[in-house]
């Protein structure tokens, strides 16, 4: 008896196995960036790694792309341990990183160039990538002639050029508006449903839910401080993909449960089995496990006011078609009305609590102390800038003291971001004052 043998299954290209990757601080700490991160990335697919701020995405994209090694695990290019740069790998990035004095055709031949090509194959390379991308014509433009999205292209000409065997896009359209970002996608699915693309698989970091469910086939979902993969999807819907669809709308929902961690809180409460041992007990939290998400106190109340006007409750997906957002745009201010109480979530919906009713109904001086006592209450950061000043003799510091902590956790600039949050939070609950001349944090006279 013969066997017909199957389809054999699609190669490997990039296959990262246990990657941790910690950073030291200026004062010498260490700072956990990724832990544990294993996945591959195959022949024929678009895998989207999707995460918050601080998840590690494009730390794990360069490491990746071999541009820094891993503290611990490995990288490999088609079964080869990384060294150095892959071979094999191209990156489009958000800055667009063109070089301002040359043209678009040199632009896109510096690659080619410094793989020692000659000069008329570079010429010949760079013009057809060029006209795949669209920008015909622009040849001698530069880049300052250039729009967003042009430049863009230039990018994607740029990484095209020299043919590799994965694209490694870092949040490739967050820079544009919102038009050339959705038409530069339809645009991207095109050349790879064409085939037309001269790449085997892309793998794009993205924080923007419907982005990664309308380019991917698998999505990577990564959970923040330290990044690691909090849950793996594929998407097994047509292209090219309509966001209109129940299929398309249930994905959204279900990554976004994920993302936001509603399913790991639900695990988490439940009651354990009679005769398991006793579940340890969470830390308590601190200003680096619990960040403030990056949103205004004004912001969150707009977003309250608008859910108490549709009955208290409403679906995340309905909310941001309803104010022409992005669904990824509301996940601060949501993450801020949970973390201070003001509502919860479920099933990718949104609840206003009766703190949150009250806060949205409250004259500003009510709102002022209500916000103030559940800032205390459950904002870590704003709680421990609070305490401080009350316990130092002249009831002030400076910010570089709570930028020193902060950094013990988190990069300069994202320790920066965290105290002008708490800042703008503190101001509004009036429990404690900002000299940005002096660089000192008061406590209120009143205490709050």
């Amino acid at each position: 008896m013969t066997l017909t043998p199957g389809p054999s299954a699609p190669a490997t290209i990039v296959a990262a196995e246990d990657v941790t990757k910690t950073f030291t601080t200026p004062d010498g700490r260490a700072l956990p960036v990724l832990e544990g991160v294993s996945f591959q990335l195959d022949e024929g697919e678009i895998v989207a790694l999707l995460g918050k701020s601080g998840s590690g995405k494009s730390t794990l994209l360069r490491c990746v792309a071999g541009l820094i090694s891993p503290s611990q695990g490995t990288v490999s290019y088609r079964g080869t341990p990384l060294s150095g740069a892959s071979p094999g790998v191209a990156m489009v990035f958000q800055s667009f990183a063109l070089l301002p004095w040359l043209t678009v055709q040199q632009n896109v031949e510096l690659s080619l160039e410094a793989r020692g090509v000659p000069a008329e194959e570079r010429r010949e390379r760079a013009l057809r990538a060029i006209d795949l991308i669209g920008l015909d014509g622009f040849e001698g433009a530069y880049p300052k002639e250039l729009s967003g999205g042009m430049r863009q292209r230039v990018g994607f000409a740029r990484a095209l050029v020299v043919e590799p065997d994965a694209l490694l896009m870092d949040e490739p359209f967050s820079a544009l508006d919102v038009l050339t970002a959705e038409n530069l996608r339809g645009e991207l699915v095109g050349l790879w449903e064409g085939r037309d693309a001269p790449v085997k698989a892309i793998l794009i970091v993205t924080h923007n839910i419907e982005e990664a469910v309308l380019l991917a086939d698998r999505i990577l979902v990564l959970a923040s401080n330290p990044g690691r993969i909090r849950a793996e999807l594929a998407v097994d819907l047509p292209r090219p993909r309509d966001r209109r669809t129940p299929e398309f709308e249930a994905l959204v929902d279900t990554v976004y449960g994920i993302l936001t961690g509603r399913e790991d809180a639900a695990v988490a409460t439940t009651e354990a089995a009679p005769g398991a041992p006793e579940a340890r007990q969470p830390a308590a939290p601190t200003p680096i496990t619990v960040p403030l998400p990056a949103v205004s106190v004004g912001g969150m109340a707009g977003l309250l006011e608008i859910l108490v006007a549709r009955g208290g409750e409403d679906g995340l997906a309905e909310i941001s078609d309803e104010l022409n957002f992005e669904i990824d745009d509301l996940l601060p201010l949501v993450d801020a009305a949970v973390l201070l109480g003001l509502a919860r979530t479920g099933n990718a919906r949104m609840v206003v609590t009766d703190a949150g009713r009250e806060f949205a109904a409250a004259d500003i001086l009510t709102s002022k102390q209500l916000f103030a006592r559940l800032a205390l209450a459950n904002a870590p950061l704003v709680r421990a800038i609070a305490q401080a000043l009350a316990a130092t003799d002249g009831h002030r510091l400076r910010d570089g003291f709570f930028l020193d902590l902060l950094r013990r956790g988190f990069s300069a600039e994202d320790a920066q971001r965290q105290l002008d949050v708490a800042v703008d939070w503190g101001r509004y609950g009036e429990l404690y004052e900002y000299d940005a001349g002096a660089g000192q944090l008061i406590l209120a006279p009143t205490g709050g």
